[in-house]
């Protein structure tokens, strides 16, 4: 049986093959995965583009992506899983505990020397694989981890854990702010502020459950208005996926004691220079990175509640396989709101 796969090109773009190997039969604990869908993240952006604003170069012939989803078609000696199951990766090594010492960028799918989900098949350990939530399409299953996992580890397993009542500030309207806006709103009763560049995607952040909209471009001096919304107090918790670009902003919109999480560098200039120190200091405010996701046990939680609740993801832009560098390129761009799919087959 043969297979299919994108791989990355020196030129930073990527190319259909056909893989010259069969299809592997699963070992011990593994199973055979035919994929339906793909998820593009920021991540894949730079592994493509061979950024340096990302710190692991991938391989020649890398084939991209860490998230999706699919069926096991065949399960292996002693496997727990069984055919018909379905099923989403979980791309690292990182499976539980809290230390994020156990989470290796190098030992990511879809980036370094790992091979990725952008192909029709693959066999996978099971350990490294989760429950996907029923009533989810696998399109919508796809983006659970990354996106997903990031925003809940960043509200839910910090320092300072979500509760009932408090404020949080979103920015954008890319995967992991979608993801932050729905879970908090269904999951803590918490009040969201959403910032955005256009007031088309505020709307799509109300829908998701956001109380206060601030449009960014308008208003550039945002923090002003996050606290106007606050009643002068800030917010509790950040989830900032922007970075130097807006940190300034992000620190004097957040409350005396709390608590920022940076996740991404969506920002034109990543290493811009910034000054936050004495509001950090006399504010007693805490920021902290986080990279990668999290573990499996945060993604199997994270399955669970999105099924228990039907949570549904919005998904972007929706390409067929065989336009997979279509998708990368709008995922360059990051226009719409929501997640950029690749539907496998």
């Amino acid at each position: 049986m043969a297979n299919q796969a994108w791989q990355i090109t020196s030129a930073g773009t990527i190319t259909l093959k056909d893989l010259t190997t069969l299809i592997d039969k699963p070992g011990p604990k593994q199973v055979l995965i035919r994929i339906h869908a793909v998820a593009f993240n920021y991540r894949d952006v730079l592994v493509a583009d061979h950024s340096p604003n990302y710190p692991i170069q991938a391989k020649p012939d890398l084939i991209p992506c860490s998230d999706g989803a699919g069926i096991i078609e065949e399960a292996g000696h002693e496997s727990i899983w069984t055919k018909g199951d379905r099923v989403i990766f979980h791309p690292n090594s990182w499976l539980s505990g809290a230390d994020p010492r156990n989470f290796k960028l190098n030992e990511v799918s879809g980036g370094g020397d790992l091979d990725g989900t952008l192909r029709r098949w693959v066999v996978w350990d099971d350990a490294r694989l989760i429950k996907a939530p029923a009533g989810l399409s696998m399109e919508e299953a796809a983006t659970i981890f990354t996106a997903g996992v990031t925003a809940y580890a960043g509200l839910f397993h910090g320092p300072m854990k979500l509760e009932p009542g408090m404020t949080v500030l979103t920015q954008g309207t890319g995967g992991v702010s979608c993801y932050g806006i729905q879970k908090i709103a269904a999951a803590a009763g918490a009040t969201v502020v959403a910032t955005s560049s256009s007031d088309e995607k505020l709307q799509i952040a109300e829908k998701l459950g956001a109380k206060h909209l601030i449009n960014y471009v308008k208003t550039p001096d945002w923090s002003a208005e996050v606290l106007k919304a606050t009643n002068g107090v800030g917010v509790d918790l950040v989830l900032d996926v922007v970075g130097a670009g807006s940190i300034e902003q992000t620190v004097k919109a957040t409350r005396f004691g709390g608590y920022i999480t940076i996740l991404g560098l969506l920002t034109d200039d990543p290493t811009k220079k910034v000054d936050v120190v004495q509001d950090l200091l006399y504010g007693f405010k805490t920021m902290r990175g986080q990279l990668g996701a999290g573990n499996k046990e945060m993604g199997m939680e994270l399955s669970a509640f999105m099924e228990q609740h039907q949570l549904h993801p919005p998904i972007a832009e929706l390409f067929e396989f065989e336009e997979a560098e279509m998708a990368l390129k709008a995922s360059r761009k990051l226009v719409a709101p929501g997640k950029i799919v690749v539907r496998v087959g």
